[in-house]
């Protein structure tokens, strides 16, 4: 098998546009299965600063043993360095995380929310990798629709 198709794809939030507050439809992931998992925050024109919960705190990763999150904790260290930057127009930010190290199972990335200028355009996918048993669907990777050629 193609190494690709040994991954799974999740939209975490659907490409949008904010300012001034928390990304509507923020998702999660069930990791159950897999060993990695890897989250990318596809930035588009900004000039505003992004952050998780407010504008000062750098965007992270929470966990739940549960999908409603009541008991919700930070996966340790997974944080970016800093808040995305109001310059950071057409970049990608990735956290990797370990599964295979006692993890909960459901992920999200904590309430991603934007300062208010203009605002900012934002997408999050994960990429779930390393699994236990290889996907052999395109549904079982995460995708509507596969062409190989």
């Amino acid at each position: 098998m193609i190494e690709v198709q040994n991954t799974k794809r999740v939209v975490l939030l659907p490409p949008q546009f904010k300012n001034n507050g928390a990304f509507l439809n923020n998702s999660y992931v069930d990791v159950s299965g897999w060993g990695h998992l890897r989250v990318e925050f596809i930035v588009g024109t900004t000039n505003v600063i992004i952050g998780s919960t407010d504008t000062s705190h750098a965007p992270k990763i929470e966990a739940d043993d549960a999908v409603g999150f009541g008991s919700a904790a930070d996966v340790e260290g997974a944080a970016l360095a800093a808040v995305i930057g109001a310059d950071d127009s057409n970049k990608v930010f990735a956290i990797d995380i370990d599964l295979r190290k006692s993890h909960k199972r459901y992920h999200r990335v904590n309430a991603p929310t934007a300062g208010n200028v203009t605002g900012a355009n934002l997408c999050i996918t994960a990429t779930l990798s390393d699994p236990q048993i290889g996907p052999s669907s395109a549904a079982e990777q995460g995708l509507e629709e596969l062409v190989q050629a």
